[in-house]
């Protein structure tokens, strides 16, 4: 069962192009704002939409993502309303962008994993990446989402060595997300020597797209990892682009959306000047 996270590579790959990967927190600064944003991405070219679920005790999101998280959860984000954003996007006519979500397993926990997944499934999530849930528990949840037809993406990162990539990649589908640097999102700049090495390695252990996070803060940043990589994610620099555009309530600014997806724009714009030779 192909997902449109798997055609969008596949459309990727034909075209010779690199993917751009754009992460924003669900409901930050507000439900209205965020979806404003989200609706916005794939005219501002991002092919693939990481979508964040707010939670209050997050292990790997820096000081960015963790402020957005508690400017959505402090707006009344819930994961019901965070599913709606997805519903709604669909219902607006994009049926091809891909949907992930990104976070941890404890809201999906408490909203039961039968219904959260027949929930994501009816809204048009197309992928989960859940960072706190390891192979050892692939029962709990990454087997159940592939059986359900959402893909579920795994990190893999700079100390994930060759005895425990085997098992990092075994039930990965969509693609491999690859932790550019030791530490939480945001904390420090990639170096594209290392990952170009990184990802080779991993390309030993799987064929799936590998694409590259954490760290990456300019368009420049995006052509350098997204040229050793199949793609490139942009998450930090995003999140900050809204904070710098609300007021002293905490609102966005008129126009606001529109500046922070002219910076996601020259950020994919970096990602895409890489070209490939277009798949025969």
């Amino acid at each position: 069962m192909s997902t449109r996270v798997d055609a969008r590579f596949e459309k990727l790959k034909a075209e010779g192009r690199t993917a751009f990967v754009a992460f924003i927190t669900a409901g930050d600064p507000d439900l209205e704002s965020s979806y404003e944003l989200l609706a916005g991405l794939p005219g501002a070219g991002v092919d693939i939409i990481e979508l964040g679920m707010p939670f209050t005790d997050p292990m790997a999101d820096g000081p960015s993502v963790q402020a957005s998280t508690i400017r959505a959860l402090k707006a009344g984000q819930t994961m019901i309303k965070t599913l709606e954003m997805v519903r709604r996007f669909r219902a607006g006519g994009d049926n091809e962008t891909p949907i992930v979500l990104m976070g941890y397993y404890n809201p999906i926990y408490r909203y039961g994993v039968d219904a959260f997944l027949k929930d994501a499934v009816e809204a048009g999530v197309d992928g989960l990446i859940i960072v706190d849930l390891p192979p050892e528990e692939d029962e709990e949840l990454c087997l159940p989402s592939i059986k359900a037809g959402v893909n579920f993406i795994r990190l893999a990162t700079p100390t994930t060595d060759d005895k425990r990539l085997p098992a990092v990649v075994a039930h990965t589908t969509g693609f491999i997300y690859y932790v550019s640097i030791t530490g939480i999102t945001g904390a420090g700049s990639a170096v594209s020597h290392d990952v170009e090495a990184a990802v080779a390695r991993i390309r030993n252990y799987t064929k799936l797209p590998v694409v590259v996070g954490f760290g990456i803060k300019t368009p420049q940043q995006a052509a350098e990892l997204g040229a050793v990589a199949d793609g490139a994610v942009v998450g930090s620099a995003i999140v900050d682009a809204v904070r710098d555009e609300l007021d002293g309530n905490g609102k966005m600014k008129p126009g606001g959306a529109g500046r922070v997806l002219e910076k996601v724009r020259a950020l994919a714009d970096g990602a895409h000047s890489v070209r490939r030779a277009a798949a025969e």
